[in-house]
């Protein structure tokens, strides 16, 4: 079971901290910028802020959280890159705060609203915790993640989560089960149908978003020689957003097929549900992808072609 790491506990002070860091937006606002980091905008729908200043639509792949930031909507949804292969997205009327955004430890307080994390990929030097009402839950496998904070509610489709208990014992909540992490005392998970579960509004939202971003990845994967580039994000200048290519073949949550680095076409659209039927999800996660070796090429960090490379080459 995941321990708390001493970093993660130094960053729960900025959910008390006042943001020291302005809104940074692009010289050129159509030629944002070419790298990211955790915390950058990637899709921005309707009305969204940062600290109360609207997002234009050039804050697209240029803006990004930093510690002690918020990010709100009204009537509009945002998308933020937290680690290589892992979206966080934000529902209507919905703030979070970006507590961490350390590549090795992403820290996100869902301060009121809902939010969905769809992981397609998970480092073994990444620590990704989503903190909901004071409860840090960290997210251990792939898959598809839902957090209402108005509801004290984390639900697991796939894949599997760990929150903190208030006596520093960790709680498994696994693939179809859901925690009420209001009711401390308790801390008790529950299955739920995934098939009957009714899909929220954000659920359909983070599909429709997942398609789009497989749609990009097909537009791009070929451009980049799979021994020279390392898995990140990738700018696509086409659909105007950053994208996830990895080193395999692999399958979102949701069942969109993605390419891998240096792939010239794919299987885009195509996906099996998991436990090998098609139904509510239209497709599953195969956990097929990860990084030969696990971590990063050469220690971590970030390369100019587009993301957390690591030993990638820069263009």
């Amino acid at each position: 079971m995941p321990r708390l790491r001493n970093s993660l506990i130094a960053a729960l002070a900025v959910l008390f901290a006042p943001a020291l860091f302005a809104l940074d937006l692009p010289q050129n606002p159509t030629m944002p910028a070419r790298t990211a980091v955790p915390g950058t905008i990637n899709y921005i729908e309707g009305s969204a802020a940062i600290d109360g200043q609207p997002l234009p639509a050039n804050a697209v792949g240029s803006a990004t959280l930093q510690p002690g930031q918020e990010i709100s909507t009204t009537r509009g949804r945002a998308e933020v890159l937290l680690t290589p292969g892992i979206f966080f997205r934000l529902g209507d009327n919905s703030a979070a705060k970006m507590v961490s955004p350390d590549l090795t430890n992403t820290v996100v307080n869902l301060e009121h609203g809902r939010a969905a994390v769809e992981v397609d990929e998970l480092f073994q030097a990444n620590d990704i915790h989503v903190i909901e009402d004071n409860v840090p839950v960290q997210l251990v496998k792939p898959g598809l993640y839902e957090f209402d904070a108005d509801r004290g509610s984390v639900m697991v489709f796939n894949g599997e989560a760990a929150a903190l208990k208030p006596n520093g014992k960790f709680v498994a909540v696994k693939d179809g089960h859901i925690l009420n992490v209001g009711a401390a005392a308790a801390m008790k998970t529950a299955k739920f149908d995934e098939n009957g579960q009714e899909q929220s509004d954000l659920y359909r939202w983070s599909s429709l978003r997942s398609d789009y971003l497989a749609e990009a990845n097909a537009q791009i994967a070929g451009q980049y020689g799979g021994g020279a580039y390392a898995p990140g994000w990738y700018w696509d200048p086409y659909m105007w957003d950053y994208t996830f290519l990895g080193a395999y073949p692999f399958y979102s949550p949701f069942g969109w097929g993605y390419y891998p680095l240096g792939w010239g076409g794919g299987f885009y659209g195509g996906g099996w549900g998991f436990r090998g039927h098609r139904g509510y999800y239209g497709g599953g996660y195969h956990g097929g992808s990860g990084f030969a070796g696990g971590g990063f090429h050469g220690g971590g960090g970030f390369h100019s072609g587009g993301g957390f490379g690591g030993g990638g080459r820069g263009r």
